[in-house]
């Protein structure tokens, strides 16, 4: 009888153990979007160890989708771009939160591979950074991880990515930025000083060569692709999975910032070749070679130089 007794005294032991472990917090869906929203509303994204990693993004059933952003923010791993890559994703998670869409079905976390390395080997993760969406349901297939060689990681680039993903649309607000207006001002300042200095002997305004070098400048400037910088906002240089910093974008659909630049200097030289060369004396048989080529294909072109 004793036997008997002790056996449904630890069959009920074990049975109220498993329930209270079934009930602890942040076991239950509804108890993990609580957890999640309370967070949230504290900071817009969310750091994830490995534990948090699993309690809250892989663990299952899900009714929201999680944007987490791989890191590495340590010195010692020396990413370079890492830090940029967070400032534009914290105003991507910043716009959604004090956005009209903002909605418990969506949240953004960071994991930091100090912080997380066992969710990097979980993952086959070598790179930094990386951005992956992980949907309610199922894994994450290929296009749920950003590629940020092609569009690069401004939050503009994030926020259409989101939207192609998730079908929710965040429109991204940048905090005021007043260093362009100050530099703007300083500029005509001292533009509007400089003439005011020179108002009895403004006959510099009619150089051509001043004229000319803004031009080129500015040329320079639009071939290069800056504009297209300034919209897609890339980063400035890549680290590949080796860990060699790559300049020079591999795609024609992409470019990094440090190729810009390359690609100003190289203009630059062709340009500053083409006067070398037709200031000098050769260099004038060369261009008018070109001009003869020129007035061949440009039939009743009427100018010639040294050649007809």
């Amino acid at each position: 009888m004793k036997k008997l007794l002790f056996t449904i005294l630890v069959i009920c032991s074990t049975i109220l153990y498993v329930d209270s472990q079934s009930r602890k917090p942040g076991s239950s869906l509804g108890e993990r979007v609580q957890q999640l929203t309370d967070l949230a509303s504290k900071k817009s994204v969310l750091r994830f160890n490995a534990n948090k990693f699993r309690d809250f993004v892989k663990a299952t059933p899900r009714n929201y989708s999680v944007i987490v952003m791989f890191t590495a923010m340590a010195p010692q791993r020396q990413c370079s771009i890492c830090r940029q890559a967070t400032d534009e994703y914290t105003i991507v998670a910043n716009s959604f939160k004090y956005s009209q869409s903002y909605s418990n079905k969506l949240f953004f976390g960071m994991v930091d591979f100090d912080e997380g390395s066992e969710v990097f080997q979980m993952l086959r993760l070598n790179t930094a950074p990386v951005f992956i969406h992980f949907p309610p349901k199922g894994k994450p297939k290929a296009a749920d991880t950003m590629d940020i060689q092609r569009v690069g990681f401004g939050a503009e680039a994030l926020a259409r990515w989101i939207n192609e993903r998730t079908d929710i649309q965040i429109r991204v607000f940048r905090p005021p930025n007043y260093s362009g207006t100050l530099a703007v001002i300083i500029l005509f300042s001292f533009v509007g000083g400089f003439l005011y200095l020179k108002r009895n002997n403004l006959d510099f305004l009619y150089n051509k060569t001043i004229w000319g070098v803004s031009a080129l400048l500015f040329c320079f400037t639009m071939t290069s692709g800056q504009m297209w910088n300034h919209i897609r906002g890339p980063p400035f240089v890549h680290r590949n999975q080796h860990g060699q910093v790559a300049y020079i974008h591999g795609s024609s659909q992409g470019q990094f910032v440090f190729e810009t630049y390359i690609i100003m200097l190289l203009n630059g030289a062709v340009v500053l070749g083409m006067i070398l060369m037709t200031e000098a004396a050769k260099g004038k048989v060369f261009f008018s070679l070109l001009l003869s080529i020129f007035r061949t294909k440009t039939q009743g072109y009427p100018y010639s130089f040294l050649f007809k």
